[in-house]
Formats: structure tokens, sequence, C-alpha cells
């Protein structure tokens, strides 16, 4: 379908959509939704973990990354199973997944990050795939993969009314950035294929998104280092995690449909309309 000129305007079932993904993409912080869980600040939880928690984080977010990154381009080019474009995601299939290995990391507790994260990331990364595939998105296509693995890096959006006068945007200033990677990094495997994933412009993506999502990694973390309550609340808190992705992913991928219809400026233009507070 040929993009419609980008002076139309939204249809009101288009203009509902995107309404619901600037919903979904400002909903509230995941460090929010875990501490009105565990009942305590997450930054507090997150300055009791041991003194080498930031490098284990890092060091296993990285390796998560790339495993996910190998499974983009071991299936890229290849037929996808699904029988239908739009097909409704398995969004609860994927959170009991998760909610296993978060039982299993909190039963072994901080240990058992090196193992379960990127279980755990993988787990999620197949459903933002299976949510993107849900939106129209081509996933044997190099930049419909690297789009999946950039929702990784949005886990933490400036919402309106955050400081600065484009706080509003927050979601287009996360994906700007990322853009111009995600492009270069499409350009190389483009050229070399599966060869590519040491390539320059891939490890500068990986390490964009790692350096984003292993804020909301430390947060997980943390709000799973309460004493005594182990296997359940590890499970809680990964079903948490990944249904916050899950609402990025779903807004991310609308945002893309939509923008694939009515182009980029003219839906930014859309979303800048909306105020999501008259829906609280």
């Amino acid at each position: 379908m040929e993009p419609i000129p980008l002076t139309a305007t939204l249809s009101a079932d288009d203009l509902r959509a995107l309404r619901v993904a600037k919903t979904q993409l400002e909903s509230p912080s995941l460090t929010m939704k875990l501490a009105g869980m565990v009942g305590s600040p997450v930054e507090k939880l997150i300055s009791s973990l041991p003194a080498v928690a930031n490098e284990k984080i890092a060091d296993a977010t990285q390796i998560a990354l790339r495993k996910c990154l190998q499974i983009a381009l071991r299936t890229l080019g290849k037929a996808e199973p699904s029988s239908g474009a739009f097909d409704k995601p398995s969004n609860l299939l994927h959170k009991l997944a998760v909610a296993t290995t978060g039982a299993a990391g909190g039963a072994f507790g901080f240990l058992a990050l090196p193992v379960e994260l990127p279980v755990t990331t993988t787990l999620m990364f197949r459903s933002i795939c299976d949510i993107a595939r849900s939106e129209g998105e081509d996933l044997t296509a190099i930049d419909s993969q690297l789009q999946c693995l950039a929702v990784l890096a949005m886990g933490s959006l400036p919402k309106a009314g955050s400081a600065g006068e484009d706080a509003e945007l927050g979601y287009f200033i996360v994906r700007g950035a990322l853009a111009q990677q995600v492009s270069k990094a499409s350009s190389e495997i483009a050229a070399k294929g599966f060869t590519a994933h040491s390539s320059t412009a891939l490890v500068r993506l990986v390490n964009a998104i790692a350096s984003r999502f292993s804020v909301q990694v430390s947060e997980q973390v943390a709000a799973k280092s309460i004493p005594a309550i182990g296997a359940v609340l590890g499970a809680m808190v990964n079903t948490v995690f990944i249904d916050h992705f899950q609402q990025m992913a779903h807004g991310h991928f609308t945002v893309r449909r939509l923008e694939h219809r009515y182009g980029q400026e003219a839906v930014k233009a859309a979303y800048q309309t909306i105020d999501v507070s008259l829906d609280a």
C-alpha cells in the first residue's frame, strides 16, 4: 500500500489506535511498577545490591542481547510459520514462560543472573517479535528484527511533564537516537549476512541498547533481592518486567504501522495532539 500524503488526517480508528499506543508508551515507569509491587523504593533496593552487581549486570545484559541478535540473524529471510500477518500475539504464553525463569532466579538469588537473564531476555525478544508481526512487520526483514531489539532500549522513556520542552516526545527522542545506528547495522547485515554479527555498527547498536536496558535489569534484580520471598517474588517481578516491554512493543509497532500508511511526520504531529492524561 502506498503511503497516504503527509497532509492527510488519520482516520478515527487510527487515531484511537495511536491514542492507545501513546498510553502504552507513556505508561508508568518500570521503577514505579516494581516499587508498587514490592512496597519499597527500587533505588533503595539497588543500593543494597552487592558491590559487584553493576559489573555482573552489565556482563549478563551484553550476553543476553548478543543471544537475541544471533536469533535475529539466523531467522532473517526465513518464512514465518504464522498463518496471518495480523494474528493476535501470544502475550500470555510468553508471560508464563518468563514467570517460570523468574521463579528459578528468585529461588537462587543474584547468583542465577548470568543464567536466568539471557533466557528471560530471549523470551522477551521473541514476544516482542510476535507483537511486531501482529502489527504487520515483516520479520524476515533486517530492519524489523533490529527494531524488535531496539524495543529493549525503550523501557524508560521521558514522560510528559518531565524537564525539557520536548519531554512529551520522549519516545521519538529515544527512537531517533537509535535510528542512525539501526540504519548502519541494517546496511552491514545486508552486505555481510550472518557474518556481520561482530561488525562495528552492530557492536555499537548493541552497546547503545545495553546501556539503557541494563538500567531496567538493575531494577528487576533489585526487586527480586528482597529476602525470604524467593521464587514467588521472582515470578511476579519477571511478569511485571515482560508486561512493561510488551506494552512498549505494542505502542512502538502501532506507531510504525501507522507511519507506513500516513508517513512519519503526520503520525508524529497527531501524536503530539493527544493528551493521554484525559484518559486517567
